[in-house]
């Protein structure tokens, strides 16, 4: 796993992690990081585990049950826990680099990735909108193949992929397209069948207006837009429904005819999914040639190096991780 933001909760929340790994049967695993960082991190929560720098992540599974493992990724500056600086952003990049990497290689079974903070990076010169894009980028790289990733957010509750993520709420309607909103959607099912062994998968499709847009009448993006967008689905073999009104798609009795909701912006997507499980939900990226997931949640600036962290989110990124790796591995 990476590092993430050195000055947020990643350091805390591996560190808790690790600290818990016999009681939850944790599976294996090491952290690209400052050796520092996370020394210092430990000793300020009083978590008493012992950290050991390696040489290759071959190491790993040897001194796993010992150490928490370690491939050392040296920080520029020493950090403050709530006080990010970018002079470290190069390390955080270059972890997360290092990671999807090893993983491409099958030197490691997926990348856990710890949260980072976007607005850090884009001042140390960061070009790409998020985590996403930026596996997107060194997948094409290493494959020489294009990649489309595709963000989920996943629960026991619930699954959702936004179709459009970071942008603009008055910008959704002209990014949103036919081709688009079929693309994400293969994308999804895909993923669902190979990483999540769901024989056949139902996807739900949201509208984009209230109603759905009450046929038209309040908006004519879900008649134009979205509907066609689930015809074709639907004849290329895909069990897809929609549009259907966002406001009744997410209670309980909704949730059990869908395996996954394809939102049509991020907040339609992530409000639900966060209000059903804050402390447990994952972020997957979907359409990668590696598993990748993270915690479903931030920075937080707020509590960093105060112990108030909770590692939930973390280890359900953890344990779907090395479960989507087996399935993958299964998979024809």
């Amino acid at each position: 796993m990476t590092m993430g933001e050195p000055a947020g909760i990643g350091p805390d929340i591996t560190l808790m992690a690790y600290a818990q790994r016999v009681r939850r049967k944790l599976p294996p695993f090491a952290v690209i990081a400052d050796v520092g960082l996370l020394d210092e991190r430990a000793r300020r929560l009083r978590i008493p585990i012992a950290i050991e720098r390696i040489a290759t992540i071959d190491d790993a599974s040897a001194c796993f049950e010992r150490a928490l493992p370690v491939l050392p990724i040296a920080l520029s500056v020493p950090v403050v826990p709530g006080s990010p600086d970018p002079a470290n952003a190069a390390a955080v990049l270059a972890a997360i680099e290092l990671g999807a990497g090893l993983a491409l290689a099958g030197r490691a079974a997926a990348v856990v990735t710890n949260p980072i903070a976007k607005k850090t990076l884009y001042e140390a010169g960061f070009t790409h909108p998020g985590h996403t894009e930026f596996l997107g980028e060194i997948a094409e790289r290493a494959t020489h193949r294009p990649a489309t990733p595709v963000m989920m957010l996943t629960s026991d509750e619930l699954r959702v992929v936004p179709a459009t993520v970071h942008i603009p709420l008055r910008d959704v309607p002209a990014a949103l397209t036919i081709e688009r909103i079929v693309a994400v959607a293969e994308i999804t099912a895909a993923a669902l069948h190979r990483d999540f062994a769901i024989a056949a998968p139902r996807l739900a499709i949201a509208g984009l207006n209230p109603h759905a847009g009450e046929g038209g009448s309040i908006g004519r993006e879900d008649e134009e837009i979205v509907r066609p967008a689930v015809e074709a689905l639907v004849s290329r073999g895909i069990k897809a429904t929609g549009p259907h009104s966002a406001d009744t798609l997410f209670h309980a009795a909704a949730r059990k005819s869908y395996d996954a909701v394809i939102a049509m912006y991020h907040d339609q997507a992530l409000i639900p999914l966060k209000t059903l499980a804050f402390d447990t939900g994952v972020n997957v990226t979907l359409g990668l040639p590696f598993v990748r997931t993270s915690p479903d949640h931030g920075t937080a600036f707020d509590i960093a190096g105060t112990g108030k962290a909770s590692p939930e989110s973390f280890v359900a990124a953890l344990e779907l991780a090395a479960r989507l790796a087996r399935n993958r591995a299964r998979s024809p």
